[in-house]
């Protein structure tokens, strides 16, 4: 079984976490996502939506096998737990692969650590991020 392991903070779900989940699920057998805790998101405004509503949400949508809320604090102990084969990482996430890599490998994690594709705009107008959305409804409803 070649379990795949996607993470991210899912607030606000669109059709870009829909691609990234449905490439992650395509590189093995069984996607395990991380849902990011709310306390521990810190290179962007934090989440509207409380952890359990995000992880409820990634849950229900069909390429998910399994979906739980990351570590308070070590963000690696689920990854350990689960023992993927490859770490799908968002095409635009934040995170340097190469340190990610360095991390398992210090603490004995053999797994790949990949980029999922982009996913292009398919029609004008469509909204492929949580805060070009949140933006939209500020100036539409705001």
């Amino acid at each position: 079984m070649r379990r795949v392991v996607a993470q991210g903070t899912f607030d606000l779900i669109h059709p870009g976490h829909v691609h990234y989940l449905e490439d992650a699920a395509a590189m093995g057998d069984e996607l395990h996502v991380i849902v990011a805790r709310r306390e521990n998101v810190t290179h962007k405004d934090p989440p509207i939506l409380p952890n359990r509503q995000r992880r409820d949400v990634v849950a229900a949508l069909d390429a998910v096998d399994h979906a739980r809320v990351g570590h308070p604090t070590d963000i690696f102990a689920p990854i350990e737990e689960i023992e993927p084969a490859v770490i799908a990482l968002g095409y635009d996430q934040h995170h340097d692969a190469d340190a990610i890599e360095a991390e398992l490998a210090e603490r004995g994690v053999d797994c790949e650590v990949r980029r999922a594709s982009p996913r292009e705009q398919q029609y004008e107008g469509e909204l492929l991020s949580t805060g070009t959305i949140v933006d939209r409804i500020l100036e539409q409803r705001g």
